[in-house]
């Protein structure tokens, strides 16, 4: 594979205050359970993270207490939203300079445009990048929860035509991302997303590892862990313990905002939640099912 990152990368929720804040202890606790709970590396500023709900000053926060609670122990990756190209590089240069190891790039907001025109803004962000910075380079690969997204083949052009290109990040089934690493060539290092559904076939069809929230993270790193000891037995054994929950939450993302982000909480300790409009409110129904799932697992490590 192009790169050496691996393993279970949870994405951190937003916590906020009840002044409608960034909640600073929150999310440093956050990051404190999960490298406890063995995660192989973090990552911020996705879906999870509300991105599009943050201020510019309120991104470069989170990557920044992030970092610093991870002192360079397990790598981080940052995700970039930025709009237009010259925000996309400005972001992917400052958040290296706050500690990130490498970014993920989303697409531009805008939808149903030929793919050679998202391959262009991608290559060209890349190409801006480079000229300024080593850091690797990967795409964020979600038309499912974001609306657009790149073909297997429009996947290799970019990755054949910019060497800093280096990773994926999808959100598909390990069917369809075996396919997308067979057409890779080797040229890209393969994470998927989707609550970590499909765990163990996923690192069968080639994945790298998995960018989860971290509900259930400390499970998803020990499930990697005893893959990549080639106990697959035990492995199996471990995800069918929080299969019902992954279902439970990754029905959409307003639904794992809603619950995931709660389920999280509850397990680390974390205070009651504050949502930042808009937002999902939870029914009594679904806050019974959440609170099942998150006491069968018990507290986090580190809580």
């Amino acid at each position: 594979m192009s790169t050496p990152f691996r393993g279970i990368y949870p994405i951190l929720y937003a916590y906020f205050g009840q002044d409608g804040r960034l909640d600073e202890a929150a999310m440093r606790r956050q990051v404190r359970c999960c490298l406890a709970a063995g995660a192989h590396g973090l990552a911020v500023l996705g879906l999870a993270t509300e991105v599009n709900k943050l201020s510019p000053a309120e991104k470069r926060d989170i990557v920044r207490w992030s970092a610093e609670e991870i002192g360079g122990r397990v790598p981080l990756a940052v995700t970039v939203a930025e709009a237009t190209v010259e925000d996309a590089v400005a972001f992917v240069l400052e958040a290296k300079s706050l500690g990130a190891d490498w970014c993920i790039l989303q697409p531009p907001p805008v939808r149903g445009l030929p793919e050679a025109e998202y391959v262009g803004w991608y290559g060209l962000v890349a190409e801006l990048v480079g000229r300024r910075s080593d850091i690797p380079l990967g795409i964020q690969n979600a038309a499912a929860y974001i609306g657009v997204g790149l073909s297997a083949g429009g996947v290799a052009t970019l990755a054949k035509r910019h060497p800093n290109v280096k990773l994926i990040k999808a959100e598909d089934s390990a069917v369809e991302v075996e396919r997308l690493i067979a057409a890779a060539e080797g040229r890209l290092t393969v994470f998927n997303g989707r609550a970590g559904l499909e765990l163990p076939d996923c690192l069968r069809a080639g994945c790298a590892g998995l960018i989860p929230a971290p509900e259930c993270a400390d499970v998803q790193a020990r499930i990697f862990d005893l893959m990549a000891a080639g106990d697959e037995q035990a492995a199996e054994a471990e995800y069918r313990r929080i299969a019902p929950m992954i279902a439970f939450a990754m029905q959409g993302v307003a639904m794992f905002l809603c619950y995931g982000k709660r389920m999280t909480a509850w397990r680390m300790g974390l205070p009651a939640i504050t949502e930042r409009a808009p937002a999902l409110a939870p029914t009594p129904f679904g806050l019974a099912c959440a609170r099942r799932f998150a006491d069968a697992l018990g507290r986090y490590p580190g809580a």
